[in-house]
């Protein structure tokens, strides 16, 4: 069984964001657009999970609200993630 490490998670973190980003742009939203759509008052959030800096991510909640608003299966988010 495989150790579960720090960079294991953060790599989760930047995949999923970049997920996020991806959808976004081809369903044409704005930053601002996402955070206005999911209850959020500005885009700091979306900004800044999308690219994992600070490791600020998005949890459950935010991805069960995103894939809602943009359209996609939750699990979208975390294509190209390798478990073993």
């Amino acid at each position: 069984m495989k150790d579960i490490t720090v960079n294991d998670i953060d790599e989760l973190h930047r995949r999923i964001g970049a997920n996020v980003m991806r959808v976004r742009k081809e369903k044409g939203l704005t930053q601002l657009d996402l955070a206005l759509s999911i209850g959020l008052k500005s885009v700091g959030l979306i900004s800044v999970a999308e690219i994992y800096h600070n490791k600020k991510h998005f949890n459950i909640e935010h991805l069960y609200r995103i894939a809602t608003i943009l359209n996609v299966e939750i699990t979208d988010f975390f294509k190209d993630i390798q478990t073993k």
